[in-house]
């Protein structure tokens, strides 16, 4: 599960993961994002509203040669259900796998976002959903991600 939800997407995150899911907006994306937070604290991710504000901290996207953002579409995602039993949502997206990334950038985290139009938005109308604490040092070994086992985000 996350390790925290940025304050512009409590209560949102479900509904925008499955605007994605059901193409409402076509060209609406998850995204996820690799970061060295460079020591940013979570109460201060907390208060970013964009991507772009986000990254004009101290933390900085990862640049390792062969890494670049994951865009996940309507096809990668799951349709959502609500699990009356538990009395929750869950949900998740696929494990994402860079290959062969460099030495360079340490990655501390992985941010998932939405991005309400990836044909013509910029990184200040990109929304960050989650974070999720990812240390990994690469190598020039493939990296795998999977977020959580039981999902990205519970929303309950």
């Amino acid at each position: 599960m996350a390790d925290l939800v940025f304050n512009i997407a409590k209560g949102r995150v479900v509904e925008l993961y499955n605007r994605v899911q059901t193409n409402d907006g076509a060209n609406s994306v998850l995204i996820v994002v690799a970061i060295d937070a460079n020591g940013e604290t979570d109460a201060n991710f907390r208060d970013f509203d964009d991507l772009a504000a986000l990254l004009a901290s101290t933390a900085n996207e990862v640049t390792n040669t062969n890494y670049a953002r994951k865009v996940l579409t309507d096809a990668d995602l799951s349709a959502i259900s609500v699990d009356d039993t538990n009395d929750r949502f869950e949900v998740d997206i696929p494990d994402q796998t860079w290959t062969s990334i460099s030495a360079g950038d340490a990655w501390t985290d992985l941010i998932i976002c939405y991005d309400p139009d990836s044909t013509a938005g910029t990184d200040s109308t990109v929304i960050p959903l989650t974070l999720h604490d990812f240390a990994v040092t690469p190598d020039g070994s493939d990296i795998t991600a999977q977020v959580d086992a039981l999902g990205f985000f519970r929303a309950s």
